[in-house]
């Protein structure tokens, strides 16, 4: 029989629990990505669609997240759109790209839950990045993206498998988020990237250190110490017996412990 977990969200930016996976500054994309309407008047056109989908098992391999399957419930974002709409915001690249930077892309217009998934309406500012992404979003080239942070979720750690989870892989299904900020995305180039949701946690996240030698150097040194499984021996140079998960929450923590930005950036 599997086990269901529920949990709220605490102060620990790792949840307690049977499989330990980080809570925030987490982030999904979804292909295909955002539609534009034109509003008839010449001016800049309306971005608009889902940046999720709901109930939906999407498999999520992440060295920061862990491997698992996940789906969002209908609801986990109500109380968000409700409570924090004034402070999300709608980004490119979520706020990094060298262009456009963490400059809004237009006000939001609408944001509400559909029997799809999370609905909005932005009306794009007449800028020249605006003007400069217009075309990559009428070609469709462009994966729709949100960062959140999970509130309250449920759990399954040892599931049995199914059609959904041949792997028998533990699952989460979201029931709260609070988001951040969402937008279009240019997706990392590899296979996966033409349909279905996936997790870009970690491309922003080494991204975003990338610029700063020191913390590269340590995340570098702290992943040569996880071996390939976490019950590996550790590696003759780590000089401990510390296991292959604690490490990599160290690694997680590296992350974390990083100079702390408004509240839409990384």
């Amino acid at each position: 029989m599997a086990a269901l977990y529920a949990q709220e969200s605490s102060s620990s930016p790792i949840g307690a629990g049977v499989s330990d996976k980080p809570r925030e500054q987490l982030i999904r994309a979804l292909q295909p990505g955002p539609e534009l309407r034109a509003d008839g008047d010449g001016g800049m056109p309306t971005l608009f669609g889902h940046f999720a989908v709901f109930n939906r098992w999407a498999e999520i391999d992440s060295w920061f997240e862990d491997h698992f399957l996940e789906r969002i419930a209908p609801g986990a974002f109500k109380k968000t759109f409700r409570e924090n709409r004034d402070k999300i915001r709608a980004l490119f690249q979520h706020g990094r790209d060298p262009q456009a930077g963490d400059k809004p892309l237009g006000p939001i217009t609408e944001l509400r839950e559909e029997d799809e998934g999370p609905y909005y309406e932005v009306p794009l500012l007449d800028t020249s990045y605006n003007r400069e992404l217009v075309p990559g979003l009428e070609a469709g080239l462009y994966g729709a993206s949100f960062r959140f942070e999970v509130m309250r979720e449920e759990r399954v750690e040892k599931p049995e498998a199914s059609d959904d989870n041949p792997n028998a892989l533990p699952e989460r299904t979201l029931k709260e988020v609070r988001l951040f900020e969402f937008g279009p995305v240019t997706f990392p180039a590899y296979a996966e990237a033409t349909a279905g949701v996936r997790s870009l946690t970690d491309h922003f996240l080494f991204e975003q250190i990338a610029s700063n030698p020191d913390r590269a150097r340590e995340l570098i040194r702290l992943a040569a110490l996880v071996p390939a499984g976490d019950d590996a021996p550790a590696t003759p140079d780590a000089g401990s017996s510390t296991s292959g998960q604690a490490r990599r929450e160290q690694g997680r923590d590296h992350l974390r412990d990083q100079k702390e930005e408004p509240a839409w950036r990384l």
